[in-house]
């Protein structure tokens, strides 16, 4: 199977770590943002990093950063759709998206995610977990599922249809995917494997974490 484009979404205003970007964050021996690109470049074709403001400040990464085209910091859908456009220019179909605060996202979540899209025209996926007992989510599924928003499979044929629905004032990631028959791929795993940097406590966290699986 093909593998995608990657874009990792870092447009965020990390007003709970008191602004800027928490993808620059120390973490290990790098940064959070060297965390998140390990874990995603063996898993796709080539990637784009989602950003707004002075681009100058990733230069260290080497990578083309993509601004969201939609004003006012809509959310992640604004950032899943500057990664399609960039991906349309570069002739791929896909797009898999990851959040730029989240260090320790699975090592097959390309994978996973382009299996639960077999068969369909467009492949549009979420990544979801099990909800753990007594926890309660905005984003969690009818079928009692957490989903993940900022990680998913997106197809380049969809990005004018997204783009008009942004215009529309949608900011809701799976008011849209629904829309669209939208999949869930489920990823069990011990303790959350989406655990994004939040909050300062959050980044203590990681770094503990860290030192456990060094």
């Amino acid at each position: 199977m093909t593998k995608p484009l990657g874009v990792i979404l870092a447009g965020g205003q990390a007003t709970r770590m008191g602004g800027g970007d928490k993808g620059l964050l120390p973490l290990g021996d790098g940064t959070l943002l060297d965390q998140v690109i390990a874990r995603l470049a063996p898993q796709v074709a080539g990637m784009a990093l989602n950003a707004n403001g002075d681009a100058a400040r990733f230069a260290a990464w080497g990578l083309p950063v993509v601004p969201d085209s939609i004003a006012e910091f809509p959310g992640p859908l604004a950032g899943v759709l500057a990664g399609l456009d960039w991906a349309a220019a570069h002739g791929a179909d896909s797009v898999v998206s990851v959040a730029a605060d989240t260090p320790f996202f699975p090592t097959d979540l390309v994978a996973r995610l382009q299996a639960k899209a077999e068969g369909m025209r467009h492949p549009l996926v979420l990544a979801a977990t099990p909800r753990g007992e007594g926890e309660q989510t905005k984003s969690m599924s009818k079928s009692g599922l957490i989903r993940h928003p900022t990680f998913g499979l997106w197809p380049v044929a969809l990005r004018d249809d997204l783009r008009r629905a942004l215009h529309d004032g949608l900011r809701k990631v799976v008011i849209w995917t629904a829309e669209h028959d939208g999949r869930e791929a489920v990823f069990e795993a011990r303790g959350d494997p989406f655990f994004n940097v939040n909050t300062p406590e959050d980044l203590r966290q990681a770094r503990a974490i860290l030192e456990t699986h060094t």
